[in-house]
């Protein structure tokens, strides 16, 4: 795999706010000693509040937040038994967490992913990103983000679209915002005709987000073909069990 170097984008529509930032990342393998070349990926180390920790994968296992056990491990051994196995055989563990104030470009994004890679490089077999709750063997991670000219946002982010209570209607929504510093995208009430369309808005809205954007409560959006438009609702936070983050709801028109 050719070390293309990962790139940082200027977000034009961010203004200062109070958001954090919030990255994370387990890292299994068996590690050469010594500092990961992460250069190679246009990364000169993990930002500041950022860190990386090392850990015997035995004692990782005592973790109350263990990631490869329980309902989320076994969801991981079915969506990726091979990225499973070897995560689960690895002797060692890195983990790569920090919380970072909102930020006009993504500097940190580029600068954690090019260590990430660079760990790749020297023993890491899979990467778990609890956020969008998806493991990745090693070659699976690099074809999806060390990609000439930049992965699409689409690509940091998880987008689910599940069926609602009321016959008919789905919801879609998505994880990860937090390694934005935004809230993730929420539109219930999509009558099955407008999956597609309402998919390709979350889309058009994360982007949005991730470009610095924000959306109050209240806010209106105009959306073509939609009678009245679409009404943004804000809630959530860290502990909302469907985002673990705060979340802008819209509700599809009747």
């Amino acid at each position: 795999m050719s070390k293309i170097p990962f790139l940082a984008w200027q977000r034009p529509h961010w203004q200062p706010g109070s958001e954090e930032i919030l990255l994370q990342f387990y890292v299994f393998g068996k590690f050469q000693a010594g500092r990961a070349p992460s250069i190679d990926y246009g990364s000169e180390g993990l930002p500041e509040g950022m860190e990386l920790t090392s850990h015997h994968h035995g004692a990782l296992r005592q973790w109350e937040g263990y990631p490869l056990k329980g309902a989320v491990g076994r969801m991981f051994k079915e969506d990726a038994p091979e990225a499973y196995k070897l995560a689960l055989d690895a002797p060692e563990v890195l983990v790569v967490r920090g919380r970072l104030p909102d930020a006009g470009d993504t500097g940190y994004l580029r600068d954690t992913l090019g260590v990430l890679a660079a760990l790749l490089d020297v023993g890491g077999t899979a990467i778990l990103d609890p956020q969008i709750l998806t493991l990745f063997d090693a070659n699976t991670w690099r074809q999806r983000y060390v990609v000439r000219d930049g992965a699409p946002i689409r690509n940091h982010l998880l987008i689910l679209c599940d069926g609602e209570e009321q016959a008919g209607r789905h919801w879609v929504h998505t994880r990860g915002m937090r390694k934005f510093g935004r809230p993730d995208i929420s539109i219930r009430n999509i009558p099955e005709r407008d999956i597609d369309r309402a998919g390709m808005l979350c889309e058009r809205l994360v982007e949005l987000e991730a470009l610095g954007a924000h959306f109050v409560e209240g806010q209106s959006l105009d959306a073509e073909g939609l009678h009245g438009g679409l009404v943004a609702h804000l809630g959530g936070g860290d502990e909302e069990p469907d985002f673990n983050n705060t979340f802008v709801e819209f509700r599809w028109p009747d």
